[in-house]
């Protein structure tokens, strides 16, 4: 698992980075979330060890990690970093060299992965040759070509289409599967809705939600529930303590306790017709609207 605890970073006076806290649990796919300049950049640089913080730890399995973790870590930038001269098979097998891998290791890997992601007929292409969205395929295949145990990714879905994100999706899927801790941000909140078993959301330098997801919905459900009946469910509108946000026919939506949801519920069930009756968890982005006060 790996914890951060307590972080904070400054730039001069300006405090970019407060008390920020959260985990990423072992086999389990993270989203960090937050708008441009809310700290996810910054955070992530800090966990790679890229820069320095100026307070707080990065834990992974309860130590403090080290150059020696750290070399284990798989890490795409936002930014590009590849060699444009570079074939991308060699700079794949090259990456991982540096990383520790034999040769035969390295060209094992690298062949699997670009195959995976789709770029097997393109492995002998210059790296500046590429499309964009085939860059950013490519980019993915440097931050795991030596078998990291930990992937921290920085807007790893950025510039692809919906197939491409599909196979980064399985790829990254499997990685998780394997024991792997994933963190990764993304501004593309239908792939984080899709994708991520843990959510974390930063706004203004400080954590304002985390935690999973499913346990998420349920916490910011805000006694929202759902009603369908075979009839009219106009009577509704006169139950104490129910607010009706919305209506149409035999449909409802509306807020209430728990303990007048289920005697609506009861009233319901006595007329006769329920079709759906259960609490309306909220999106992950209407989570993250809330949590950035927006």
């Amino acid at each position: 698992m790996l914890q951060i605890q307590n972080v904070e970073k400054r730039y001069g006076d300006r405090l970019v980075l407060r008390d920020v806290n959260f985990t990423v649990p072992r086999a389990r796919m993270t989203g960090f979330v937050g708008g441009n300049g809310a700290g996810k950049t910054t955070t992530m640089r800090i966990i790679l060890g890229v820069l320095a913080s100026d307070g707080g730890t990065v834990l992974l399995d309860g130590q403090p990690l080290t150059a020696d973790d750290r070399r284990r870590f798989g890490y795409m930038p936002e930014e590009r970093g590849l060699y444009p001269k570079m074939k991308v098979a060699e700079q794949l097998v090259y990456l991982a060299r540096l990383h520790g891998l034999s040769a035969a290791a390295a060209s094992r890997n690298t062949d699997a992965l670009l195959d995976r992601l789709g770029l097997g007929e393109r492995s002998g292409d210059l790296v500046e040759s590429l499309s964009l969205g085939n860059q950013q395929r490519a980019q993915i295949a440097a931050a795991l070509v030596h078998d990291p145990e930990v992937l921290v990714l920085d807007e790893p879905f950025s510039g692809l289409d919906p197939l491409a994100v599909d196979v980064v999706v399985g790829v990254l899927r499997d990685y998780a599967a394997s024991g792997a801790p994933v963190l990764f941000s993304s501004h593309q909140l239908d792939i984080v809705e899709r994708l991520c078993d843990e959510l974390v959301i930063i706004a203004d330098g400080e954590v304002k939600v985390s935690g999973g997801t499913d346990e998420l919905r349920r916490e910011h459900g805000g006694g929202r529930y759902e009603l369908l009946v075979s009839g009219d469910a106009g009577w509704l509108r006169g139950l104490d303590g129910v607010t009706v946000l919305d209506f149409d026919g035999g449909y409802a939506l509306f807020e209430s306790d728990d303990a007048t949801a289920q005697a609506v519920l009861k009233r319901a069930t006595a007329d006769g017709g329920v079709v759906s009756f259960g609490p309306q968890n909220p999106s992950l982005a209407q989570i993250f609207r809330e949590a950035i006060g927006k």
